[in-house]
């Protein structure tokens, strides 16, 4: 019998026995050879074994699980690019469709249809909606002789981190509503002090980061449509729904927070957190085309055809595209209807469990979103810091922070509820919980470290 005489590295090197297991790779500069995709393969998964588990990480909103045929549709799109529609057609023709859903789940007029974009997610929807505000309120004040170098934007000091960014990227003044002690969201008439005619718009939270809330849009509206009125302005809402967009239409269907509210002229939503799907994918809408400066739309001439466009990224997957669209046609209204009413059910479970416990007090229930903040109670000799950093031993993510200016006084631990996350995982983390507050009542940590653990 003849054998085949081979002479290569994926031939000779043992399981855990290869290139990498004799002279590693630089960490910071580009090897001088390559080596066999097997050994490269081993020594990043094993590496990535130092990561926590996605599946324990009650840290992030961001989507950690998909259906199989979903994630086989994904890889099947990895290398398209969404910006190319004159190749890829049938990939822009599902994006139109799921900003149209996006646009109709949000109460969009039929008569004056909404325009709006796919992105990478919220923070890239952030920054389209910001900007279509600033161009608006400088063409306004042009026409009306006013200067156009001080615009502001008025928003809660419990805002994420992305419009920070758009202020000082974009030079634009931030004006802070703080939140209260005891009171997580804006009140109303403390966003109205803050108008004046250099306010570009105003953005209320659809589920704020910290506790899960959604705030008072409706009444918000109301006032910022009176003191158009008196002041003969015409100040808009964006609203970031980037974690609530997908919930509240279907836990909370009678809500007026949306196009319903005619002085909401545009919305963020992440496709990545509650959409269901991997990051990272999210949308901006406009109520119609009148809101969306012309100017801030390029028309590029590229790859074979014209392409409007108005985005920040350019050169993008399409597979997360795909993967939305899987889910809007895989759930429908009334599975997205069933995946949120769990998500809530489980996160009242844990909340009503962690009402029982004297250490705690729950601030946010999972009544809006699926999330539960909740903070130690004054007479436990131990901070939520200290209790972050037990559960970790357990493989847990739960992260610890301080609210927002005028209550940063008050640390919290907060569960992100997502799909995935059963009653099973929620009974196991609340013992786990139970037993860890039992080590920290047996072993109080020493005060100095309370108060490092505060500071940090």
């Amino acid at each position: 019998m003849l054998h085949e005489y081979r002479d290569d590295d994926e031939t000779v090197a043992p399981a855990y026995a290869g290139r990498f297991d004799i002279a590693p790779p630089p960490k910071n500069r580009l090897p001088e050879e390559g080596a066999p995709g097997s050994a490269v393969y081993r020594a990043i998964h094993d590496e990535l074994l130092l990561d926590g588990s996605s599946r324990l990480n009650l840290a992030t909103f961001v989507t950690t699980w998909m259906e199989p045929a979903a994630n086989m549709l994904m890889a099947e799109a990895f290398d398209k690019n969404a910006i190319d529609k004159d190749e890829y057609p049938q990939t822009a023709e599902i994006e139109r469709r799921c900003v149209s859903m996006v646009a109709h789940l949000f109460h969009a007029s039929e008569e004056a249809p909404a325009i709006g974009a796919s992105t990478i997610g919220s923070s890239e929807a952030v920054m389209l909606g910001g900007l279509a505000m600033k161009w608006l309120w400088r063409a306004r004040a042009a026409a009306a002789g006013r200067p156009t170098d001080r615009p502001n934007l008025v928003m809660g000091s419990n805002v994420q981190v992305v419009w920070e960014k758009f202020c000082r990227y974009w030079d634009v003044e931030p004006h802070y509503v703080n939140v209260k002690p005891g009171h997580y969201t804006v009140d109303p008439d403390d966003v109205m002090a803050q108008v004046d005619e250099n306010t570009i718009g105003v953005v209320p939270i659809l589920g704020t980061t910290h506790t899960g809330e959604f705030e008072p849009i409706k009444q918000i509206h109301d006032r910022v449509v009176a003191w158009n009125r008196a002041h003969d302005a015409d100040v808009p809402i964006h609203v970031d729904a980037a974690s609530g967009g997908f919930v509240a239409p279907f836990t909370h269907p009678d809500l007026e927070w949306d196009f319903r509210l005619p002085q909401v002229r545009s919305i963020n939503v992440s496709g990545h957190k509650y959409g269901l799907t991997y990051p990272g994918i999210g949308f901006v809408v406009w109520r119609s085309e009148e809101f969306l400066p012309e100017d801030l739309v390029f028309h590029v001439n590229y790859l074979g055809g014209d392409m409007p466009t108005f985005t920040l990224n350019f050169s993008r997957p399409g597979n997360q595209i795909i993967g939305q669209y899987y889910n809007f046609l895989r759930l429908g209204r009334d599975g997205y209807r069933r995946v949120m009413k769990q998500l809530q059910t489980v996160a009242k479970h844990v909340a009503s469990a962690l009402a029982d416990m004297d250490d705690f007090h729950v601030i946010s229930d999972g009544s809006d979103l699926a999330v539960v903040a909740f903070e130690t109670s004054p007479r436990t000799p131990y901070t939520v810091f200290d209790v972050s950093d037990e559960l970790r031993q357990g493989g847990w993510q739960v992260p610890a922070y301080t609210m927002p200016p005028d209550a940063e006084d008050v640390a919290v631990l907060r569960i992100v509820v997502r799909e995935g996350f059963s009653l099973d995982l929620a009974d196991g983390l609340l013992e786990d919980l139970r037993t860890s507050v039992e080590r920290l009542r047996r072993r109080p940590p020493a005060e100095s470290s309370q108060r490092r653990a505060f500071a940090h």
